[in-house]
């Protein structure tokens, strides 16, 4: 057997294809993976609670959740990282100000101030998630929130980005904006895990598409581009692979010798 790997995956458009599926092609390939030793973990903005389900059919028990912010160690809590509360007390009434829904996401759940806005259900929806999102414009004042999720289009997003320094604003959709605390990413959640493992960098791979993936495939130097990635993703990767709903990830693995 190789040495021993540990091999990041992003969900939406990595393990993922457009349905919001696993396809056979790479659920066989993770398990092949876990077969031969290697340590398989996800890498995600996603909050951990949306992926339960996932974790559970791939058995995966290491995770990096909200771009960085969560982070769990074979099912022990290991980092993390929550917005500042007065920073999402101004954020909100902000947003409130201009009509723009606020999703606050902690570690169980998902509350969003607005939930029948048409940019919720658009932004949400896509997301395809297995449950009904409740309404709630105050989680934030008693919950950690690792991740809040600002519904507005990138011309609108441009006023609320130079009002807060202690957190930066990503892109997904069309009308909704990741904000995330300032410094965090997955490139260095990666750094924080593999710190916390013992495990050389020389020894990760990074499977990504995403704008939100663009550290992390830089960072790592067995870095696989999905065909469905955006030219950001591609330009930074070491490998470039088939799109997703076409058995990329089997074939980037592949490509890579892990299997």
């Amino acid at each position: 057997m190789q040495n021993r790997k540990i091999i990041f995956f992003d969900i939406d458009g990595t393990l993922y294809n457009s349905n919001k599926q696993v396809p056979a092609a790479a659920k066989d390939a993770v398990h092949q993976l876990k077969e031969q030793g290697h340590i398989v973990a996800i890498a995600t903005g996603r909050g951990p609670f949306m992926y339960t389900k996932l974790r559970e059919e791939l058995g995966i028990e290491t995770y990096i959740s909200y771009n960085g912010q969560y982070i769990v160690f074979e099912r022990e809590v290991i980092y993390s990282n929550p917005i500042d509360n007065q920073t999402l007390e101004n954020l909100s009434a902000k947003a409130h100000g201009n009509n723009h829904p606020v999703a606050f996401c902690d570690e169980k759940d998902l509350r969003v101030s607005t939930k029948d806005h048409q940019h919720v259900k658009a932004g949400i929806g896509s997301l395809k998630l297995d449950f009904d999102v409740s309404e709630d414009q105050a989680y934030f004042k008693d919950n950690d929130i690792y991740q809040a999720l600002l519904f507005c289009t990138a011309a609108e997003e441009e006023d609320y980005i130079s009002h807060y320094d202690d957190v930066y604003f990503l892109r997904w959709h069309e009308f909704c904006t990741d904000v995330i605390p300032s410094g965090g990413s997955k490139a260095e959640g990666i750094k924080r895990l593999l710190d916390i493992m013992n495990i050389n960098i020389k020894d990760a791979y990074a499977f990504g598409d995403g704008p939100n993936d663009v550290e992390m495939l830089d960072l790592i130097e067995n870095s696989v581009a999905m065909g469905n990635a955006v030219e950001e993703a591609k330009a930074v990767s070491k490998y470039q692979t088939g799109h997703v709903d076409e058995n990329g990830l089997y074939e980037g693995l592949k490509k890579t010798g892990l299997i």
